[in-house]
């Protein structure tokens, strides 16, 4: 199976591609992916707790994986830019292959099984699957189809929560904490090996001749990106909007314990009503909201849902009230995503995409390292209301931000 004629290690033309196939092809990979990622999330803290971490050492462990993530994501974009999607995909599994076959060390009561998966979050730096897919879906859909292709990865994103943590938790059940990591390991060890076979080395256009190019590590080029008209408004909106619900979700663990009295499978299920929503509203909704309305209608619109969702979050008493706003908690997060990184996409060159996108997926990383230590403060001083009031204000405010300014941006420059 091969989606490239010409020799490996040669550039191909996007335009003899064979892009159906390629883009089947990431979609997969990325479904690989995300269920692996969730099979790891599902069995750390039970692996850790066995390993005699606390709760602080747990929260450091967390920080040093979104720290790593957040350096890494630019960079990788860079890299992405520069050596295609072949080298970018299967550098991601090696990293991950890595990372899981520390944590598989870490399970040998032989070893130092502390450092070890404190070791092991080292390779997260480079596992940058989402952003190397998201770049191959822009080098090959057209500026107009853009959100549609991107909506899809939810799909890849939905399949992945639900699979990896079914996965997870049947496996670790069965055969002991070590079984999931070990089968995370074989899976990304064969997506390397599908990466490294089957996808093309390019999927861009022809590099400008006469171009100076930029190193991978330049945070010069890197930062450029953002100083280009109508990119930095968009990625600003992107940061702000998201944060306080990604704040919420990184302490929706101790939430749905302490405040919700949920057991263990009854969390599990209200997880997989998460994923069952995001793949339906990015896989379907997104494409079709998409073209009969234009991007900036769609951003203002999901900012104005997660105003309504953060005054719900306040009035909230109990989880068949959060059932209630997770609809509208998803919608509003998928549009957001979708929609900011389509038009941060269009806005910038096409072999500057992969470092775009690098920018995007550290958003989320930046959640994740100041969520657990904001985040807990926050909790612990004010109860679950304060999520929903640091929601409202803030997306009140770019709200309003938006309706005064319309956020512009450039169709069509990166084809």
């Amino acid at each position: 199976m091969r989606a490239v004629e010409t020799p490996r290690g040669q550039d191909q033309p996007p335009g003899s591609l064979d892009r159906p196939r390629v883009l089947l092809l990431t979609y997969l990979l990325a479904t690989l992916e995300f269920s692996c990622l969730f099979m790891q999330f599902s069995v750390m803290p039970y692996l850790a707790r066995s390993l005699g971490l606390d709760s602080v050492a747990f929260g450091y462990l967390q920080t040093t994986f979104g720290v790593l993530q957040l350096l890494g994501g630019p960079v990788f974009g860079r890299f992405a830019d520069q050596r295609g999607a072949r080298a970018a995909f299967t550098l991601s599994f090696l990293a991950a292959s890595t990372l899981y076959l520390l944590m598989a060390a870490a399970c040998s009561p032989a070893l130092p099984g502390v450092v070890l998966l404190f070791l092991s979050r080292l390779p997260s730096v480079f596992m940058h699957a989402m952003p190397a897919a998201q770049m191959v879906i822009t080098d090959l859909s057209p500026p107009e189809d853009r959100p549609t292709a991107l909506g899809r990865l939810g799909l890849c994103f939905g399949v992945g929560l639900i699979l990896g943590s079914l996965l997870g938790g049947t496996l670790s059940g069965m055969c002991g904490t070590h079984c999931p990591i070990l089968v995370a390991l074989t899976a990304n060890l064969l997506g390397a090996a599908l990466s490294f076979t089957c996808l093309p080395a390019n999927t861009k256009g022809p590099t400008p001749q006469g171009k100076p190019k930029a190193g991978v590590f330049d945070l010069k080029a890197i930062t450029r990106l953002l100083l280009l008209p109508g990119v930095l408004p968009v990625f600003l909106v992107k940061v702000a909007s998201g944060f306080p619900s990604g704040l919420f979700m990184v302490m929706f663990s101790i939430i749905s314990m302490d405040f919700f009295q949920l057991g263990a499978a009854q969390a599990s299920y209200l997880m997989s009503y998460f994923g069952v929503l995001q793949m339906v509203i990015q896989g379907v909704v997104v494409g079709r909201l998409s073209r009969r309305f234009s991007e900036g209608t769609l951003l203002r619109a999901s900012v104005l849902i997660f105003t309504a969702v953060g005054l719900g979050m306040v009035l909230m008493s109990h989880v068949s009230h959060f059932c209630l706003l997770v609809p509208g908690l998803v919608f509003s997060l998928c549009v957001l995503n979708v929609v900011t990184d389509s038009m941060l996409t269009k806005a910038v060159s096409a072999s500057d995409t992969g470092a775009m996108l690098g920018l995007c997926a550290s958003v989320q990383p930046l959640t994740r390292t100041l969520g657990p230590t904001l985040g807990g403060l926050l909790y612990r001083r004010f109860g679950v209301a304060v999520f929903g009031h640091v929601q409202m204000a803030v997306n009140l405010l770019v709200f309003l931000t938006l309706w005064g300014q319309p956020v512009a941006h450039r169709r069509g420059k990166s084809q």
